[in-house]
């Protein structure tokens, strides 16, 4: 069988789940290649050699530039810091090598068109890990869209909510920084439930956002060198530093088909850890879905029978769900991990088959465009249309 050779780039939480991924994709897929989990690339040498290890990586290399150069590397994932996004992509796709990138795209929406370019240029394959596109409730809400049991589309409101920096004495890790994130809560969580909007409703037409910081200053980290999100070594120093970010980002949103949306992110919903949320309101019924039950989705009905409306909520683990038929008896439940996996299955079948994968750059460009859009918007107190 043909073998796919795989070049990791950063280690850490999305490093782990992509390897995840790589390592146990062909336990529930019928893969037409194998990957072969080849280079594990991260910039502190003994971290990153015991992280190899564990994750199952036969070598490790600390600079990226050394992977996308190698020959027998065919995919190249970048799974770092947004500010090393459009570098890393760009030289890869010179390489002739295809690329995975870790959502949002890129910092900026310069470098996210930089980076569509690099990639139409040299003729490469590229995929943005949107991993919640491929849960089975989430491919459920897209067929029931598609197939017109909703009808005409008339609302979307999203949320996606988290706690993890309420505590103003947490340090000022790279995530509160604008040089190395880009953004705060909004490229880092409203680009998701965007994505999600432009898969399950259509293309954004303007938008009208709100973007706050409620913590301005907070501890150095002590340490040098990129944490993940801080949770795991909290030391800091007695000096502080600018957070550069928003916390929380809020915003208005009118799609090209006619519908209406709301979309809040924020790291300061105290008790949320991983709360996304969204609603989709149709003409002929409504779906539900959130994250942290994110095997089920609640639908409901105007064609039921009067006496029977209500929310019901499908388990989305029968085979005739998108997805589910690769994993367990129905019934059985999968976990977040598993959404990589369904993304690097679909990933590896389309390079093997000459195909592109889905989503893409253009994806993540399209949404990059819209936390433009919002970030223009906060800025202006206006309305502003979403570039095409």
């Amino acid at each position: 069988m043909k073998e796919i050779g795989i070049g990791l780039i950063g280690y850490k939480f999305m490093g782990k789940a992509h390897s995840h991924a790589y390592r146990d994709a062909g336990l529930f897929f019928d893969l037409p290649a194998v990957p072969v989990m080849k280079v594990l690339c991260g910039r502190s040498e003994q971290p990153l050699k015991a992280a190899a290890e564990k994750l199952g990586w036969q070598e490790h290399e600390t600079d990226w530039r050394n992977v996308v150069g190698r020959k027998d590397i065919d995919i190249v994932d970048i799974s770092t810091p947004q500010n090393i996004h459009r570098d890393i992509a760009v030289e890869a796709a010179k390489e002739g090598k295809t690329v995975l990138c870790e959502k949002p795209l890129a910092s900026t929406l310069k470098d996210a068109y930089e980076m569509v370019e690099a990639a139409e240029k040299h003729g490469v394959k590229h995929a943005v890990c949107f991993n919640y596109r491929k849960l089975p409730a989430v491919g459920l809400a897209k067929n029931l869209i598609k197939d017109g049991k909703l009808g005409k589309i008339y609302h979307m409101r999203a949320v996606y909510l988290q706690d993890w920096i309420i505590d103003p004495e947490f340090p000022l890790v790279w995530r509160l920084q604008k040089s190395v994130a880009g953004s705060g809560a909004h490229g880092d969580l409203n680009a998701h439930i965007i994505d999600m909007a432009r898969y399950l409703v259509g293309e954004f037409e303007e938008v009208a956002g709100v973007c706050e910081t409620f913590i301005k200053k907070r501890p150095l980290v002590k340490e040098t060198g990129l944490l993940e999100t801080g949770i795991e070594d909290k030391k800091k120093s007695a000096e502080t530093g600018d957070v550069t970010v928003d916390d929380a980002a809020l915003f208005l949103a009118r799609f090209k088909n006619g519908a209406l949306g709301s979309f809040e992110a924020t790291r300061f919903a105290a008790g949320r850890k991983n709360g996304l949320k969204f609603e989709i309101n149709g003409s002929k019924g409504s779906i539900v879905f959130n994250l942290e039950n994110l095997n089920e989705l609640d639908v409901y009905s105007t064609e039921d029978p009067e006496y029977a409306r209500g929310f019901k909520t499908v388990i989305a683990t029968d085979p005739s769900h998108p997805y589910a038929a690769n994993w367990w008896p129905a019934g059985h439940i999968i976990g977040y991990g598993e959404s990589f996996i369904n993304l690097v299955s679909d990933l590896l079948t389309a390079v093997s088959k000459g195909e592109y994968p889905s989503p893409d750059f253009y994806d993540g460009l399209k949404c990059q465009e819209v936390l433009s859009a919002v970030e223009e918007s906060a800025e202006s107190g206006k309305w502003v249309k979403v570039k095409e």
